[in-house]
């Protein structure tokens, strides 16, 4: 299981000195719940087992490692991720963890886009900014999803 090795890495948790802080990127119903996160060295929510926060943790970290692009309707995904290998390798069993996550991603993408359009273009804004994205392969059961 690919998501089980996010706990013991949590590399997307911490930032690197010398690098700018991170402003979690929050739906507007995110913002009204939390105000805002941001991530000056280690991210405030992050325990000894990971997020602390669990099912309730911001869209963009769920979505993490992940990044869309509303404009072209593309998903990337950010190449300093260690379980991006397995990940990808898992998209091609539809009943993988990776298959869904990501179908579970883009449900909620495809809400956001009705209801909080401005969300998803700006958190591609800071991705882009902040990580260095590749697109994901897609296998052909998934696209049509």
């Amino acid at each position: 299981m690919p998501f089980d090795h996010c706990a013991e890495c949590r590399r997307c948790c911490y930032i690197e000195q010398g690098y700018p802080s991170l402003e979690i990127s929050l739906t507007a119903k995110e913002q009204r719940k939390f105000g805002s996160i941001c991530i000056e060295t280690e991210c405030p929510n992050l325990g000894p087992t990971g997020c602390t926060l669990g099912d309730d943790k911001p869209f963009s970290c769920k979505l993490y490692p992940l990044s869309y692009d509303p404009a072209t309707r593309q998903v990337y995904y950010d190449t300093d991720c260690p379980l991006m290998p397995e990940y990808i390798r898992q998209l091609k069993d539809e009943q993988s963890e990776a298959s869904s996550h990501l179908a579970s991603c883009k449900k909620e993408i495809a809400r956001l886009e009705k209801s909080d359009s401005a969300f998803l273009k700006g958190n591609f804004d800071v991705d882009m900014d902040y990580f260095e994205l590749k697109r994901l392969p897609v296998p052909s059961h998934v696209k049509g999803e």
